[in-house]
């Protein structure tokens, strides 16, 4: 076994492990494709405040199972499977209401635990999710960053009569947009970036803006018969973002933050007030992959496009580098362990 390692930040390695068995309710994963994150990037820099080093990085992967522990009968070996990252206690007061991903003692896979970046892992089987084997392993490493996507509309509720501002063209963004799409509402994508703002438009943008050099608000002000739009989503992670957010939605508008920043920002308790605005933090997603994967089977999504780049594992190194030196070349990157 080989597992691609954060030794501390700024120190990356491919090492060896020893093998291990599934213990009782676990599955061992043969890894096949996982996709490089921004929290990746965020622990290699040192800058993840739940990471611990040394760190297995990862989770977003998939793969094939190899053996079953004791007790696991709905999957087998040969089954192609995705993992869900989030592993929560059942226990707390978040996990009895049926929000998992912010369990009052989460692990998340790659994080707070070792994760995918590996060839082999053992994982619960609870948080193998099946998918269909005609499914490329490489689209179904997708499915975890489409969750993110999925638990933000969930929280700030979607149907086809909304108009959806999306900041932000990244990944985030764009697998927003095509959520955002897919449930026949209209979506306009704003960024810094031209060539972003295109690929937007490739992935089903309504409208794009370009705000270096377009004021997004007056850019929307006659959406939705002059209100603005009645959803807005942070895809940026920018806190500054907010107040502007709070100032185009619409009356009784919902708001979607994603950021994880500590950075405060200065928003209107007037202005939330008076149009009664919903504000909704999402992380991570709730149980929300069994979805997905059936949007990529049935082909409601436009999945093969977000993969821009894959490397072997053995050049990790090479694809940090890319990411972080020509990032507007780059939507997804994976990883290959072949």
């Amino acid at each position: 076994m080989v597992a691609l390692t954060v030794e501390k930040p700024h120190v990356l390695a491919l090492k060896p492990e020893a093998a291990t068995g599934p213990a009782a309710g676990e599955v061992l994963l043969r890894v096949h494709r996982a996709g490089i994150c921004g929290s990746d990037l965020h622990i290699y820099h040192g800058s993840n405040p739940f990471a611990v080093y040394p760190r297995v990085i990862g989770h977003e992967f998939s793969g094939e199972v190899e053996a079953v522990g004791e007790g696991v009968a709905h999957l087998a070996p040969g089954d192609h499977v995705v993992v869900d990252p989030v592993v929560s206690c059942g226990r707390c007061y978040a996990c009895r209401v049926g929000r998992t991903n912010v369990c009052a003692n989460l692990e998340v896979f790659g994080v707070h635990r070792d994760g995918g970046f590996r060839n082999r892992l053992t994982v619960p089987a609870a948080n193998a999710v099946k998918v269909d084997p005609n499914l490329p392993y490489a689209i179904a490493a997708l499915a975890e960053p489409f969750s993110i996507a999925a638990n933000v509309l969930s929280r700030t509720g979607i149907d086809a009569g909304d108009t959806v501002l999306v900041y932000g063209a990244g990944t985030v963004g764009l697998t927003v947009t095509q959520v955002v799409k897919l449930h026949g509402a209209r979506c306009i994508v704003a960024d810094l970036d031209e060539a972003r703002l295109e690929r937007a438009r490739g992935f089903g943008a309504d409208m794009v803006i370009n705000s270096r050099t377009t004021s997004v608000p007056e850019a929307v002000r006659g959406e939705n018969d002059g209100l603005g739009p009645t959803i807005v989503i942070d895809g940026a992670g920018v806190p500054a973002l907010l107040e502007e957010a709070c100032r185009v939605a619409s009356p009784a508008g919902r708001i979607g933050l994603l950021g994880f920043s500590p950075a405060p920002c200065n928003i209107s308790q007037q202005e939330i007030v008076k149009k009664e605005l919903t504000l909704v933090g999402s992380r991570l997603n709730r149980r929300l992959l069994p979805q997905v994967i059936g949007w990529l089977e049935s082909g409601k999504l436009n999945p093969a496009g977000m993969i821009t780049q894959t490397f072997a594992a053995d050049q990790a190194a090479d694809a940090f580098k890319l990411i972080e030196t020509d990032p507007s070349s780059t939507i997804k990157v994976q990883l290959s362990f072949d």
